[in-house]
């Protein structure tokens, strides 16, 4: 080859343009705003599906507890005082209280029954423990009942 010699290339020989080999790369204008719309559509409706799962498993719960006082009993034990609160007063419940001992490890746990009633009760229990305890604490409530704590 000379330096004066053209390169013939395959996109010289054939004038084709390359839409009309390939076809379109794009969708229509219309196309594309339908597009966009039905992803930004189904991400709010995720968005709000996330919002409500959340808010209904991190919300206000139905029954809870607080702890009002704990004093060290003889016998490695502790009376713990606590309020319930719950949004159904008519059903009882059910609260777990714990000790713990020096090092923060659990050393002693209870199930106290709650009678149906106020909506608001105050309960006193007492908790024995493996060894001495320095705190105790509600770990959590529930309307849903042992059947060894339900009365007959």
């Amino acid at each position: 080859m000379q330096s004066g010699d053209a390169v013939t290339t395959e996109s010289d020989a054939d004038p084709a343009p390359l839409a009309d080999r390939y076809g379109t790369a794009r969708l229509p204008r219309r196309n594309r705003r339908r597009w966009v719309w039905l992803f930004g559509a189904i991400a709010v409706l995720t968005g709000f599906g996330v919002a409500w799962i959340a808010y209904v498993n991190l919300g206000q719960t139905p029954i809870e507890a607080e702890r009002v006082a704990f004093e060290e009993r003889p016998g490695d034990a502790m009376q713990i005082t606590i309020n319930v609160t719950r949004d159904d007063p008519d059903k009882p419940g059910v609260c777990v209280v714990r000790v713990r001992d020096r090092s923060g490890a659990e050393s002693g746990r209870k199930e106290v029954l709650v009678p149906a009633g106020a909506g608001h009760s105050r309960l006193s229990t007492v908790v024995k423990s493996i060894g001495r305890p320095v705190t105790a604490d509600v770990y959590g409530c529930s309307y849903s009942i042992p059947r060894y704590l339900s009365t007959p």
